[in-house]
């Protein structure tokens, strides 16, 4: 035997205890692997609406699975239905629109937490799927607080402009909102947001004025002198009190019956 030869059998004997039985070896000698599969199955929790937000993080990032349900229960429009959905954050998730606009057939698709990107993907499943005739759009809060991590404006200009794309490619009007005032994030403190707000709003409104699509408000009927939500409108400085909807409610409004005009509907 050769130094090297034996130098090799040397070094197979020592690490051979600390080296992984491959899944081949496990199956010629018919021992089991390391983890069943039943076991493996079992740690993945049934994807849905109830999911706690780590279980959604890890197994469904943009939640597909918080609506999936619903949008096949609702089913299509019937004919001559001016549905409309409104895609959003917890801003709009907490937005209970059959107060707001009673009797019209509008869908709130709103997730707390999300960014524009998590929207972005579920767009389709979410808002395409539905054939709404218009969509109403507030993405922003979340990505300037950093909720998936640190995000350029022009990262969610991008993800805004990719939204209303889809829908303009299908046949449906597109309403984008500014986003909310707000001088901190009472989760994350101390980000500073009020200049990219008024920033990121001023780029939207621009955008929806060179596409064509309608742009609402929101902003200039809700700030206070510092950039912010008042107390008289919201508990957080984030998130609106019935108060603020009454405000935002007739905005949105004259913005969806602008785009169904614009449409011939």
């Amino acid at each position: 035997m050769t130094r090297i030869s034996l130098h090799l059998t040397i070094a197979t004997l020592v690490l051979a205890p600390l080296l992984p039985v491959s899944g081949a070896v496990a199956q010629q000698t018919g021992s089991a692997p390391a983890v069943a599969p039943a076991t493996a199955a079992a740690a993945a929790p049934v994807l849905g609406p109830h999911m706690t937000r780590e279980e959604q993080i890890q197994y469904d990032w943009a939640w597909l699975s918080r609506f999936k349900e619903a949008d096949l229960a609702l089913g299509l429009p019937t004919p001559g239905e001016n549905r409309v959905v409104f895609m959003g954050d917890s801003i709009t998730q907490g937005w209970h629109l059959e107060n707001s606009f009673p009797g019209k057939p509008y869908v709130n698709r709103g997730i707390s937490g999300q960014t524009s990107p998590q929207m972005l993907l579920r767009f389709r499943q979410d808002v395409i799927d539905l054939k709404p005739k218009v969509v109403v759009i507030l993405a922003g809060t979340n990505d300037i607080a950093e909720n998936t991590g640190p995000m350029t404006l022009e990262e969610t200009e991008g993800n805004l402009m990719s939204m209303a794309e889809l829908a303009t490619a299908s046949g449906i009007r597109v309403v984008l909102c500014s986003v909310l005032p707000s001088v901190d994030f009472p989760w994350r403190r101390g980000l500073d947001p009020a200049p990219r707000i008024v920033a990121l709003n001023k780029w939207i409104k621009n955008y929806a004025a060179e596409k064509g699509y309608v742009y609402v408000d929101y902003y200039s009927a809700t700030a206070d002198a510092q950039g912010g939500l008042p107390p008289t409108l919201s508990r957080d400085g984030v998130h609106p009190l019935p108060a603020g909807y009454a405000i935002m409610a007739p905005l949105a409004e004259a913005g969806i019956e602008k785009a169904l005009k614009d449409s011939g509907q």
